[in-house]
């Protein structure tokens, strides 16, 4: 199969188990648990063998390749680069990552007699989400299911960013509105004043810049993500604001601080279909490969590549 190469714009071709490997490489640390990485081939290979099998090069530079090394396909790592690891200290890291494809070789998940969209991200803020509360199609095996392993295990899942509130509203397109462009120029005007005066005007401003004010959820997806919220004069959905403000992920809260907002984002990815995190948790727990796949993709089965591909 052919790799478009988009740094070099090379194309690369490489036997089926070795683009997994590559896959395998950029898109899961070698570190975690062996049934981890045995899910995660699976599910590189998946997604490589539905686009095979449907004849999809769209996004390969007009066509010259099968697929690219970005995150719009599967991040890959190219023969090159893998064969640098050895030199670099990582020969055992290596030969994990090629245990965990020769473990699985040829494996690929189904759904009634095709293969799936084997969508993956890194992790979840406790549960999974179904495909239409983040995409607009309803896809019968991305079911919103719980994962719990996630934060348990990864360090990073909860994370907290700042920013002013004029940027917040700058990034949504939206003008400050009048409420807050006052209240912020009465917050800034307090520094001026006796400290006695200060501190009157500053509460009558904080006041009106309370995020309960400013924000308000509407409603939520079945994975505990924002599906809309009221923001200024607008209303967004979740991944609208994740995307516009660069988040990690679309389940987040907002609290102000000042003149700025703190916002907390759970998890990292879009959250449909397996958590990596959470495969790992599930792995350090003595799930197998196979378990972890049924968890995170509903009412699946498996079958061989080659009954798709020649």
């Amino acid at each position: 199969m052919r790799v478009y190469l988009t740094r070099t714009g090379a194309v690369e071709t490489v036997p089926l188990e070795q683009y997994v490997t590559g896959v395998l490489a950029a898109e899961m640390p070698a570190d975690f648990e062996l049934a981890a990485l045995k899910a995660q081939a699976i599910a590189a290979r998946t997604f490589i063998v539905r686009r095979l099998a449907a004849g999809d090069t769209a996004g390969t530079a007009g066509g010259k390749a099968d697929v690219n090394d970005t995150v719009e396909h599967q991040v890959y790592l190219s023969r090159a680069d893998l064969e640098e690891w050895p030199s670099r200290g990582k020969a055992a890291q290596l030969e994990k990552l090629r245990q965990a494809v020769r473990q699985t070789e040829g494996i690929v998940m189904t759904f009634r007699g095709q293969p799936i969209t084997a969508s993956f991200f890194s992790s979840s803020g406790g549960y999974t989400e179904n495909s239409e509360e983040y995409w607009s199609l309803k896809i019968p095996y991305l079911r919103s299911v719980p994962s719990p392993w996630d934060a348990a295990i990864n360090p990073k899942n909860r994370e907290t960013v700042e920013m002013p509130l004029a940027q917040l509203y700058g990034k949504l397109g939206q003008k400050v509105p009048e409420p807050v462009q006052t209240a912020l120029a009465a917050l800034n005007e307090g520094d001026n004043h006796a400290k006695k005066t200060a501190g009157a005007v500053k509460a009558k401003a904080a006041a009106e810049l309370n995020a309960a004010k400013l924000f308000k959820t509407l409603s939520w997806t079945s994975g505990r993500r924002v599906k809309e919220i009221r923001i200024g004069e607008q209303v967004y959905t979740g991944r609208e604001v994740r995307e516009k403000l660069d988040l990690r992920s679309s389940q987040f809260t907002l609290a102000v601080n000042g003149d700025s907002v703190k916002i907390t984002t759970y998890g990292y990815g879009h959250g449909v279909g397996m958590s990596q995190w959470g495969a790992n948790g599930m792995a350090k727990e003595g799930y197998t490969a196979t378990q972890i796949l049924k968890h995170y993709y509903t009412g699946i089965s498996f079958q061989q590549a080659s009954h798709f591909i020649k």
